[in-house]
């Protein structure tokens, strides 16, 4: 028999403005105590240096973390030009320098391979696995491997300023699995100057905004208080980008056991993936077919 986990059966959202100096699983562990919530994880870990939107899912919302790791996300940062570092940031050793300086207009032209499909390298010191092994642990005993390029979207990338001769902050809307500090290593490269990336903040990340998360004091001052909770988004939050469909109540019942269960059409098409709810409370998320959801993941009621 499965031990159950000891905290409230608390389900939701809390968008967290993440601060720099702490890991995303610290804060996912803060904020699990705070509210006392028997299970939580985040949606996309920000580097420990980072700044920004970390959303975190309680309870059932964690069947929804995958809709938001695999929407478009939006990064400002800043490239501390002519110099590279074995992290790809501001916190590992100057590997290589350059006293060469681009303009604006050729940091500007050097972007645009960056943008659409491109095949990333992650940073070395990532948490990508190599033979089962974590990259970065790998990179700190000086061993000696290689990391596969992957496929990355970058919708957007684009200069918004240039404060000196040796910094340009970029903004980045990008896809699932993209790495700023890669970003910042090949246009260094592509330069002909070298780059690490000195500043990183996530601005957003698919439904949720920075400027609308709590910050960590606040999250320690309303600790195991009422007034934490009303900081908390309904599940439904994660669902933003897929359609909802109403079900009956026949319907409801059959997808809260698993099965295909009969909705009202609304705006989704055959085949497509969305969500029923039922008297305001999500029931399941599915693929719609012929007048049916037939579910891929259930809520508990």
């Amino acid at each position: 028999m499965a031990r159950k986990r000891k905290g409230r059966d608390i389900s939701g959202w809390l968008v967290v403005d993440k601060p720099a100096g702490i890991t995303s699983t610290a804060v996912v562990n803060k904020v699990r105590w705070a509210l006392g919530a028997n299970k939580a994880g985040h949606a996309g870990t920000l580097d420990p240096e980072a700044t920004g939107v970390l959303a975190i899912a309680l309870g059932e919302a964690t069947k929804t973390v995958p809709y938001i790791t695999d929407a478009l996300k939006a990064y400002v940062f800043t490239v501390r030009l002519g110099q590279a570092t074995n992290t790809d940031d501001a916190e590992g050793e100057v590997i290589a320098e350059s006293d060469q300086r681009p303009t604006d207009a050729q940091i500007k032209e050097a972007l645009l391979p960056f943008l659409g499909e491109i095949m990333q390298v992650p940073p070395k010191f990532s948490a990508v696995k190599i033979d089962g092994q974590r990259a970065y642990k790998l990179a700190r005993d000086d061993a000696e491997f290689e990391i596969a390029a992957r496929p990355l979207w970058v919708e957007e990338l684009v200069l918004v300023d240039r404060p000196d001769a040796d910094h340009v902050v970029l903004e980045m809307t990008c896809g699932k699995g993209g790495y700023v500090r890669a970003i910042a290593r090949d246009l260094g490269a592509a330069l002909g100057c070298h780059g690490h990336v000195r500043e990183l903040r996530r601005i957003w990340s698919g439904p949720f905004e920075a400027e609308d998360g709590i910050s960590l004091e606040e999250v320690d001052a309303l600790a195991k208080t009422p007034a934490l909770d009303e900081h908390l988004l309904p599940l439904e939050a994660g669902l933003a980008d897929l359609p909802e469909l109403k079900c009956t109540p026949e319907g409801a019942q059959r997808l809260r056991n698993g099965n295909a269960g009969m909705v009202y059409p609304g705006e989704a098409e055959y085949g497509d993936e969305a969500w029923a709810s039922f008297e305001g409370r999500p029931v399941a998320v599915g693929i719609y077919k012929s007048g049916e959801l037939h579910p891929v993941r259930v809520f508990v009621a």
